[in-house]
């Protein structure tokens, strides 16, 4: 087997979300980090659906640093379930949502959006005509005005949220007037939702031998921190404040959260309304809360790089490769090491090596540093003094416990890792090296 350069770069493509029920091609690229994440997260995921409560709603939430592969994961989970019988819909929120600026009631209508279009591709399901639904659609078209609704989408009902929730995702203005007429009929839109789609729905997903429905709400951990006009971050006003109608439809549903409310002061009462700690998927660990090389990490590690580049090799035949794609073993490890664990910054890191090698591999370690040291040089200018005074602090104590370190997470200066029964945080590898440190 030849290596293919303008295949590798391609399959290191770091925006790229990983199918794994996909045999052809993801599949191959897919390395199972469990063993070295605390343990089975997604199969914890599961089980608290299809095990302990399928016949009862359940709301789960998932959280992690963006881009350490959490969507990979939520859809070996969907693929998991629906092996299991369940008919599941996954939908990333950002496609309906803007996610800089967003209320419940956006949230419940994308959902109904998605639950409505999926169960309407499966011929054999009618569901009858909304008219709790029907009345709030019109009543939004009438307040928002200069929307033109077919008789069709208003009977339909979701059709009808379809084209207003897509007007209204430009414009600010558009969205304030439709939240003055829906968030006080919250409740209302709730009970409808809930008796006029998804309890209809998942009595006739049962008669087709289905064991029920699950949502999956993807890049909810995306949403911003910024503050409402009141004072409160959007992220807590919605998963705290918001908490009991977000768990208020009658449906299995995951949703991701953003990693930062775990170090919210009140974490402790969005876990008493969702009634479940949220999962967390950790990075993978490179090295022990000591400095030392965790060799299981890396040796994981070391074939998600090489499954990229010889996805039809088995895991020794790679590894005796490895000359092919980097000048030396010591070059491959850099990279692992540099990316703290985090999978799409060490895609990232490797995208752009190739690119310095212009199509010729092996990579260097010279270019490989070239790239690290760009990529670090962008990560300090967005650090300030306060910051790298918390960062020296979790440097020296493998901790970051408060309210204080939320910006240093969610700006994923700051990792968190969890192996064997260890649990630690440290500051992100690229930023080992800055003077700021010392």
């Amino acid at each position: 087997m030849v290596l293919d350069v303008k295949k590798f770069f391609q399959a290191t493509n770091p925006g790229k979300t990983l199918f794994v029920d996909n045999p052809e091609i993801d599949q191959k690229y897919y390395i199972d980090f469990s063993s070295v994440r605390g343990g089975q997260i997604i199969a914890d995921l599961k089980d608290n659906i299809a095990l302990w409560s399928p016949e009862e709603s359940t709301c789960q939430l998932f959280t992690g640093h963006v881009g350490c592969g959490k969507s990979t994961e939520l859809l070996r989970l969907k693929a998991d379930l629906e092996r299991e019988g369940f008919h599941v819909v996954y939908f990333e929120s950002d496609e309906d949502l803007e996610l800089g600026d967003v209320d419940v009631s956006d949230i419940l209508l994308a959902i109904s959006r998605r639950v409505s279009d999926s169960l309407e591709k499966l011929e054999t399901i009618e569901i009858a005509e909304p008219k709790g639904l029907k009345e709030i659609i019109i009543g939004a078209a009438k307040i928002l005005g200069n929307i033109d609704l077919s008789v069709e989408e208003v009977n339909l009902g979701i059709m009808g949220i379809a084209k207003i929730t897509a007007k209204t995702k430009a414009s600010p203005e558009l969205r304030n007037k439709l939240r003055g007429y829906l968030e006080p009929k919250t409740k209302g839109i709730i009970e409808a939702i809930n008796l006029e789609l998804l309890e209809p729905g998942i009595k006739k997903l049962k008669k087709l031998q289905k064991k029920g429905l699950v949502v999956i709400v993807d890049n909810l951990d995306k949403l911003d921190s910024s503050p409402k006009p009141w004072g409160r971050p959007q992220h807590e006003y919605i998963f705290i404040d918001r908490g009991e109608q977000l768990r208020g439809l009658n449906c299995h549903i995951v949703y991701t959260m953003p990693l930062a409310l775990r170090f919210s002061n009140d974490f402790d009462t969005m876990t008493s309304r969702f009634r479940l700690d949220p999962k967390v998927l950790p990075m993978v660990p490179t090295k022990l809360r000591d400095g030392s090389v965790c060799r299981e990490g890396m040796i994981l590690m070391r074939q998600m790089v090489l499954a990229r580049a010889f996805p039809d090799l088995n895991e020794s035949e790679r590894l005796s490769r490895i000359t092919e794609v980097f000048d030396s073993p010591e070059t491959l490890d850099r990279l692992c090491f540099v990316s703290g664990g985090h999978v799409r910054n060490l895609l990232r890191i490797l995208n752009e090596s190739i690119k310095k090698q212009r199509g010729q591999l092996p990579i260097s370690l010279n270019n490989l540093e070239k790239v690290i040291r760009a990529y670090r040089n962008e990560r300090i200018l967005a650090v300030d003094k306060d910051e790298w005074s918390l960062l020296r602090q979790v440097d020296q104590e493998k901790n970051a416990a408060g309210n204080q370190y939320q910006r240093l997470i969610r700006s994923m200066f700051v990792y968190e890792y969890r192996y064997s029964e260890d649990v630690w945080f440290d500051i992100n590898p690229i930023l080992a090296d800055a003077k700021e440190l010392k």
